[in-house]
């Protein structure tokens, strides 16, 4: 039953980000870097280039950001539909154990109230990938694998 209503909810939000009709303020990219998909006031995008956990956290700090910060049901299936867009089967998201096995933490300090992982998780390593239909995977942080950035949208676009 939670399988078929997780589901559900990832195909209505996969269907409205298709679709458009979404009701959060949007402006056409206005206010994020070309190439950058904005929610609400942050930016994201999907980079193919695979890396590990480490070197995606260091190339989305260049970009102005971090690792994507996954904090709410609809920010998952925004970060999904990405990767899925990027033709990727799984990304880095910037969730991480390294410092106390089971202790979470975001690598931009957000806070951790928010969790999709898959039921039976691989409990392989510290770092979390974003994997099939959304749910969210241990996995080493050694590994090579593409990444999702988040930033805060351009200061002119008022921002909260």
């Amino acid at each position: 039953m939670a399988f078929s209503l997780r589901m559900f909810f990832l195909l209505c939000g996969i269907s409205g980000l298709l679709s458009g009709t979404w009701s959060w303020p949007r402006k056409d990219n206005e206010c994020c870097p070309k190439g950058w998909t904005q929610l609400d006031d942050h930016c994201y995008v999907f980079k193919d280039d695979e890396r590990t956990f480490a070197d995606a956290e260091s190339v989305c700090n260049i970009l102005g950001g971090n690792l994507a910060s996954v904090t709410s049901a609809l920010k998952n299936v925004v970060v999904y539909q990405l990767i899925t867009e990027g033709e990727a089967s799984d990304a880095w998201i910037g969730l991480n154990d390294a410092i106390e096995d089971g202790e979470y933490f975001w690598t931009d300090g957000k806070v951790f109230d928010f969790e999709n992982f898959v039921s039976m998780r691989n409990d392989t390593g510290n770092c979390a990938v974003m994997v099939s239909k959304g749910e969210w995977d241990d996995a080493m942080c050694t590994n090579l694998e593409p990444y999702v950035c988040i930033r805060e949208v351009y200061s002119y676009c008022g921002k909260h």
